[in-house]
């Protein structure tokens, strides 16, 4: 089969044939319909996140079971499922206080490249390669745990809701989720990626009542403002912390930083009011460190982060999933551009440059 193959970090992907092995205990063959593209594999293709190469990324795959190995019970083949990035054994203090996604075997997992328990199916010759997340969904099959697979409806267009794998999940359930957020309460979003306006459609859902956005680009804070945004801020026109204060009265009841940025994480943790709760979501890079005054905290203010915005992807993901056929999440307007696998860099230079929010490799 084909798949995209990183041998070197800063290095461009090969497009080229590998071997996969067939699925293992608990393991299940997907075959991969369309994937997102998504700023998470870039962290980890520059080397700003630790990673084991080689090894084939790709974490945002929808597709169809085709073989499941001894012992799956959840999953059979034929049905529809969404990878997700973040990995639950369902056994740990985490998974049974109802936080799959704070699981004790998800971070190994994301470190090591392999799937749980530390196998790789993936294989160049006699070369292994890895799995980024577990998944490895840049790729026309992949072999995942069945764990990472959620079963969706058969009627779901894959190429629209794959990013329910990563990015558009995390923005929805860290702004009700992760908030708490109760209708009428203020918030502000910093970045208007794909995770960004996810979480100002989240946060619409949940009935917000002042809703800002904030991002340097205007054509990203126009689409914040079709998702239904209040209020937009251009943080390269003005200071988005004084805006934030001046629209809400003296600081949001929430804030969410969507960019992996320090800069923008101190911007939207002074964001905030005495007693208001700033979520960090993007994924600065490992050795960013960040300088805050201890009386801050004393003042009751909180910061936190969110993995997968603290979903129970089961139970969820078919939920949003049934909100979007319906007509109540528009997730398919963040969808800017569809590319073949063999465009895959092509795919990831528009990301960077802020041509895309959110791009789809179709098989």
């Amino acid at each position: 089969m084909k798949a995209a193959v990183l041998y070197e970090i800063n290095t461009p992907l090969k497009v080229e044939e590998v071997t996969l092995d067939e699925p293992q205990e608990n393991e299940v063959l997907v075959k991969i319909v369309a994937t997102g593209v998504c700023h998470s594999d870039l962290h980890f293709m520059k080397g700003e996140m630790p990673q084991p190469t080689p090894f084939v990324p790709g974490h945002e795959g929808a597709g169809i079971v085709e073989k499941v190995g001894p012992g799956v019970t959840t999953l059979k083949p034929g049905d529809h499922v969404i990878l997700m990035v973040a990995f639950a054994c369902g056994k740990c203090r985490y998974c049974v206080e109802g936080r799959p996604t704070r699981c004790v075997e998800n971070l190994p997992i994301q470190m090591m490249a392999t799937l749980p328990g530390g196998g790789m199916r993936l294989h160049k010759g006699d070369q292994e390669l890895h799995h980024l997340f577990g998944l490895a969904s840049f790729a026309e099959y992949a072999v995942v745990h069945e764990r990472s697979a959620v079963k969706i409806r058969e009627d779901a267009p894959m190429e629209v809701v794959c990013p329910l794998g990563c990015g558009i999940a995390t923005g929805i359930g860290t702004a009700i989720n992760t908030t708490g957020i109760k209708a009428g309460e203020s918030i502000v979003i910093y970045g208007c990626g794909g995770v960004g306006l996810s979480a100002v459609m989240g946060a619409k859902l949940a009935g917000a009542g002042t809703l800002i956005a904030v991002d340097t680009l205007e054509r990203k804070l126009e689409m914040a403002k079709e998702l239904g945004a209040d209020h937009i801020i251009n943080a390269s026109q003005e200071d988005p912390k004084a805006k934030v204060m001046e629209l809400t009265g003296g600081g949001a009841d929430y804030a969410i930083e969507c960019i992996g940025n320090v800069d923008v994480i101190m911007q939207a943790f002074g964001s905030i009011h005495v007693g208001g709760k700033c979520i960090l979501v993007g994924m600065a890079p490992l050795v960013s460190m960040l300088s805050i005054a201890p009386f801050e905290f004393l003042l009751g203010k909180t910061m936190t982060g969110a993995i997968q915005g603290d979903i129970i992807a089961p139970i969820e993901i078919p939920r949003y999933i049934d909100l979007f056929m319906a007509g109540k999440l528009p997730i398919d307007k963040l969808i800017t551009k569809n590319y073949k696998l063999d465009q895959i860099n092509e795919a990831f230079e528009a990301l960077e440059k802020g041509e895309t929010i959110k791009s789809i490799i179709k098989f």
